[in-house]
Parts: structure tokens; C-alpha cells; sequence
């Protein structure tokens, strides 16, 4: 290499580091504002910032894999093991109109993330009224916390209005155990279950989780262990049931639906008037 060909070299290999240290300040100083912001937005916010001198969109996301700046993917947390030895039972709600309390129960895991652990909320809910009848907060999935949840479900009832009701659910190990399953065939309670991965198959399930997770989101990132995080939960869980208003429910609050019977004027339409069960389910 000639002298003039090794000091243009060594010019282009300064300036390009000077380039890449403006860059990753750029993509750091946007990040200190939103952090889970991802690498095509920032593309396109740098192509102002840089004026038009900034690398293409493929080679950004190289510079940043390469600097580590790329963001990590969240674990996904998988509350439904259905890789198991037990009976699964078919689903016989796809047909049913609910016309009344305790004729249907949905029982559903979420994960809920705290401080520095993952805590899973096994729930009961009556599909009638969307009440919440029994919930446990626990650190594992395993299946004594679901039966905890159901008993709490069933102290709430009387052993007479659940004689002949169903209980659905997705067909997770916890809720095809003997135990689970057993108590169920002494209550008198008939066993559905979901037939595929679908969420849709156990919606109103998936929505109380849904309103929970995000109600408490901030407060439960907070919690710095279980004791603290189950008061948050269960407080509000009675507030859910007691003065929250639904528009499943003609804007009532669940406990108030629990005492009638008769079909719940809804408040909003549904995207397919003659959709899926699910969508049934919901209105």
C-alpha cells in the first residue's frame, strides 16, 4: 500500500468511527425518551436527524446488532401445558345460551410479573354476570392453586345452583387432573374444554385476565412480593365485581347481573352479529 492510500484509509476509518459514535448517541438519546422503542422507528426518525447521510434501513439494523442496541425479545410465559397424560373432555358450550347465574363457569391461569418474580392468578368467573368467583394468587402453576380457586368459587354458591352447571375451560394439565376434575364430578358440575390453541374458544376468560393485568399494570410491577401483590389483586377484585359497570351488562356491575336471570343487554355491538360461540358468549 502506498503512504497517500494508507493515510486516505486511516482518514475514512476515523471518520467512519466519529459517524458510528453520533449514531449510537442519536439512537440513545431517542431511547431515553421511549425505550422499547424498535429499529425500523428509529430508521425513519434518524433519516431526519442525519438528513439523508444515514445508512438504509438493513444496515441500521446491522449497526445496532452489532453495538448491541437491538432490543431483547420477552420470554414468553406459557400458563397452558396440555402435553399430558389425562383426560381432555370435549367442548360442549358452542351452542349454549347462558341465561342465568352459575349455569356457566370459565377458569383460566395468567401470569402476573412483579418486581424481580412471575406470579400466576388462577380465576373462576361466572359467564353470566362476569363475576369474578374465586381467584388465587400463587408462585407456581400447579394445579392445588387452581383447586383453591374453584373452592373459593364454590363457597361463594350454593351446591344446588351448580348441579347440572358447566365448568369450561382450556385443557391445561392443572384443570384434566384427577383432583380438579374429581371435584368437579361432585359438585355435579359437567366438564367442557377447549378443542384447540384458539383464545377465542374461552374469551370471556381471557378478557377478565386481560382487565386485570392491564388495570394493576404499574402498581404490580411495583409489589415487592406475593403478600403485597395479592392484597392489590384481590382489593381489586372486589371493586371489579362490586362497583365496576360493564357494557356486557347494560352497564351493571357484575354482583348486580349475578341476582337475575334472563338474557344481558349489551351496550356495544359485536364485529359479527352471527359469529363464533365466543362471540355468543359475550353478549
Amino acid at each position: 500500500m502506498s503512504r497517500q492510500a494508507y493515510y486516505q484509509s486511516r482518514s475514512r476509518s476515523e471518520q467512519r468511527q466519529i459517524s458510528e459514535r453520533e449514531l449510537v448517541r442519536a439512537i440513545m438519546d431517542i431511547r431515553s425518551c421511549d425505550p422499547r422503542i424498535g429499529a425500523v422507528k428509529l430508521w425513519l426518525m434518524l433519516k431526519h436527524t442525519f438528513e439523508g447521510n444515514l445508512y438504509g434501513r438493513d444496515r441500521l439494523i446491522d449497526f445496532m446488532h452489532r453495538y448491541g442496541l437491538m432490543l431483547k425479545r420477552k420470554p414468553r410465559i406459557h400458563t397452558t401445558n396440555s402435553n399430558h397424560r389425562y383426560r381432555k373432555y370435549k367442548n360442549c358450550i358452542k351452542e349454549l345460551e347462558v341465561k342465568k347465574a352459575n349455569q356457566l363457569w370459565v377458569s383460566d391461569i395468567t401470569y402476573i410479573p412483579i418486581d424481580g418474580q412471575v406470579l400466576y392468578l388462577h380465576l373462576v368467573t361466572d359467564t353470566y354476570s362476569r363475576r369474578i368467583m374465586g381467584a388465587e394468587l400463587a408462585p407456581s402453576l400447579h394445579a392445588e392453586h387452581s383447586l383453591t380457586a374453584l373452592e373459593k368459587a364454590v363457597s361463594v354458591a350454593t351446591p344446588e345452583a351448580l348441579r347440572g352447571s358447566i365448568h369450561h375451560s382450556d385443557r391445561g394439565c392443572q384443570y384434566c387432573s384427577y383432583d380438579y376434575t374429581g371435584r368437579l364430578k361432585e359438585l355435579g358440575m359437567s366438564i367442557s374444554m377447549t378443542e384447540d390453541s384458539n383464545p377465542t374458544d374461552n374469551a370471556i376468560a381471557e378478557r377478565v385476565n386481560g382487565v386485570i393485568k392491564y388495570a394493576l399494570e404499574a402498581e404490580l410491577k411495583a409489589c415487592k412480593g406475593l403478600e403485597e401483590a395479592r392484597k392489590l389483586v384481590y382489593d381489586y377484585i372486589v371493586f371489579y365485581n362490586e362497583r365496576r359497570p360493564h357494557m356486557s351488562l347494560d352497564n351493571k356491575t357484575p354482583l348486580e347481573a349475578y341476582c337475575e336471570v334472563g338474557k344481558q343487554r349489551k351496550r356495544w355491538k359485536g364485529r359479527n352479529p352471527q359469529g363464533s360461540s365466543a362471540l355468543s358468549l359475550q353478549s
